[in-house]
């Protein structure tokens, strides 16, 4: 039981690392195209970096959800 609460952990704070690094790709692309003027390209970016974040923040609560059920089952 313990070995597959582990396992849900580094797969839940892989995730969270994916996510995370996919929103500050997409801020970075945003941000590029802000500088070069393409406003529907700037819109297109920040929608794709808001549902990064609302995705980082949803693994991150289950991540804790796990730990927590980690913690309170030893």
């Amino acid at each position: 039981m313990q070995i597959i609460l582990v396992l849900a952990v580094v797969a839940a704070a892989g995730l969270v690392l994916f996510s995370l690094a996919r929103g500050l790709i997409y801020f970075a692309q945003g941000h590029r195209a802000a500088m070069n003027g393409t406003v529907h390209e700037n819109q297109v970016m920040q929608n794709k970096m808001m549902m990064a974040r609302v995705k980082w923040q949803a693994i991150t609560i289950i991540l804790l959800i796990i730990i927590g059920l980690t913690a309170a089952g030893s």
